[in-house]
This record gives structure tokens, C-alpha cells and sequence, in this order.
């Protein structure tokens, strides 16, 4: 049995953490509106942006680094800062009804589709 303290712990954690750290979103259906659920730990609403171009949804977040204090001396830093953003493509929505809510660190999206049979075009053959 190895002991916990092995010397690349810190490099195979941060691969691992690094690996975790993504944005990570459940999305269904229900009722001709597609739902995004986002676990955005940590952040506040001011923090985060929501793009919608033509089917894509892209949202992003930026967290700061603390201010530095010289008396901290830190022991392991496992908390990320920076920028993330993550790109969904929804296809046909209505970007004019997109809702989003920010409760508790969850972002929550809700975004009707446009419905397919209105959206069709048929094309006459000369």
C-alpha cells in the first residue's frame, strides 16, 4: 500500500480537478421546451453571460482570483478561478422567450422551440 503523500499527488489531482471543473449541464425536453440545468458553484448571476446566436447557446463565467494577502500562507489551493464558457447547439429556438433563472449555484435555462411544422418550407420543383 502506497502512502497518501505520493510525490505527483499534486499534479495527478490537478489533472483529475481539471477534468471535473467543466461546466457540467444536464438538458431535456418537455413540452416543446428544452431545459438546461448548469452547476455554477461559487459564482454570482453578475458573474455569468448568456449568448444566443443562431441555435447556439453559449454561456459563460468568470470568477476573479481573491485579493492577495501576504499573511495567508496557503497550504493547497484546490479552487479554480478564470474564465469558462460552454457552446450548446439547440438548433431551431425561439431567442426571443429564453428565460434564465440563478438560484442557490444552479443556472437554470429555459428555451422554447420553434415549432418544426410552422418552421418548414417547401420548395416547388419547376
Amino acid at each position: 500500500m502506497l502512502p497518501r503523500r505520493f510525490y505527483l499527488d499534486d499534479v495527478i489531482d490537478s489533472l483529475m480537478e481539471s477534468e471535473k471543473s467543466g461546466m457540467k449541464c444536464d438538458i431535456y425536453e418537455k413540452n416543446n421546451t428544452y431545459f438546461v440545468e448548469l452547476d455554477l458553484p461559487g459564482y454570482q448571476k453578475e458573474d455569468i453571460k448568456i449568448e444566443c446566436n443562431k441555435g447556439n447557446l453559449i454561456i459563460s463565467c468568470e470568477k476573479q482570483h481573491e485579493e492577495h494577502d501576504e499573511a495567508k500562507k496557503y497550504i493547497r489551493r484546490e479552487r479554480s478561478y478564470g474564465k469558462y464558457s460552454r457552446s450548446l447547439y439547440l438548433g431551431d429556438i425561439d431567442q426571443n422567450n429564453i428565460d434564465a433563472a440563478f438560484h442557490n449555484g444552479t443556472l437554470t435555462i429555459t428555451i422554447p422551440k420553434i415549432d418544426e411544422e410552422k418552421n418548414k418550407k417547401y420548395i416547388d420543383i419547376k
